[in-house]
């Protein structure tokens, strides 16, 4: 209890230095959310309930507005999380793609990014994107501390990925229904070490990655050691069980309708289920 009591004082801190003033939060929402993950089984679930994807309110995150099924989901919500979307549109053609894709939406979409990041002044320019700011701030602790923090969007728990910036900003606009497509996180299935003592790690998605962007993941993983890639697993990982605990707080309600997700922090069920009740 003193150590969570303590974490919870240094996520203050944090919020001190690092928060900025986020948008403000969505009013409780009737409907359902479905999530989507870029993980390699999304494809497969686009291939069985495409319709339902369409017909459904869905957000999609990082690089799923260069896949050719972006423009026929067209989720009404999307979240940006890694500065590399914010700092590489001069040097990396899949973020300039990315950018160029955004813009020429036409469809009601609300685009989420970090408070202090920048977005390219072109996509003001769409009458039919809205832009609202979210905090990345790492949170955790006591949970009467931390989920206060949480609800007024100046903390989250630690986001070592953009689904968990994904859950959390569904949850401040008001969702609390949400249903998880996409989120395979098998990661550790696909982890080694080569004779050069190099970590490999290959992260599939639903859509090919170009050599560009094989080449740009590899040049980040470069340097790591197989324990630093572990550790981060497991913050993600632990990661949902505090989103977990706090979705229960406010009577919301996350599943995950991946087949074969590493997740093991929300109940599961398939995608139709819910909508055949």
């Amino acid at each position: 209890m003193i150590l969570n009591f303590l974490d919870g004082i240094a996520s203050f801190g944090k919020v001190m230095l690092r928060s900025g003033r986020p948008s403000a939060a969505g009013k409780v929402k009737d409907g359902s959310l479905i999530i989507m993950g870029n993980g390699p089984s999304l494809r497969q679930t686009i291939a069985d309930h495409g319709d339902l994807l369409r017909s459904s309110a869905a957000l999609a995150v990082n690089f799923a507005a260069n896949a050719p099924e972006f423009p026929d989901l067209k989720p009404c919500l999307y979240v940006l999380a890694d500065p590399h979307f914010f700092k590489g549109m001069q040097t990396d053609p899949n973020v300039e793609r990315l950018w160029k894709n955004l813009s020429a939406v036409t469809w009601p979409m609300t685009l989420f990014v970090p408070c202090k990041s920048k977005i390219p002044e072109f996509i003001g320019e769409n009458r039919y994107i809205s832009v609202k700011k979210f905090n990345l701030t790492p949170g955790e602790g006591s949970p009467c501390l931390v989920h206060w923090l949480y609800r007024r969007g100046l903390a989250m728990p630690r986001p070592r990925n953009v689904l968990i910036a994904a859950i959390m900003v569904a949850l401040r606009e008001g969702y609390r229904d949400i249903r998880i497509v996409g989120a395979d996180h098998t990661w550790s299935r696909d982890l080694w070490v080569d004779d050069e003592n190099r970590v490999i790690s290959v992260q599939p998605h639903f859509y090919k990655d170009n050599e560009k962007e094989h080449e740009r993941v590899a040049k980040e993983y470069a340097g790591y050691h197989l324990h630093h890639i572990l550790n981060s697993l497991t913050i993600a990982f632990r990661s949902y069980h505090h989103i977990a605990e706090y979705a229960a707080s406010i009577g919301a309600r996350i599943v995950n309708c991946t087949p074969g997700s590493f997740i093991d922090a929300f109940p599961r069920s398939s995608l139709q289920s819910k909508y055949s009740e």
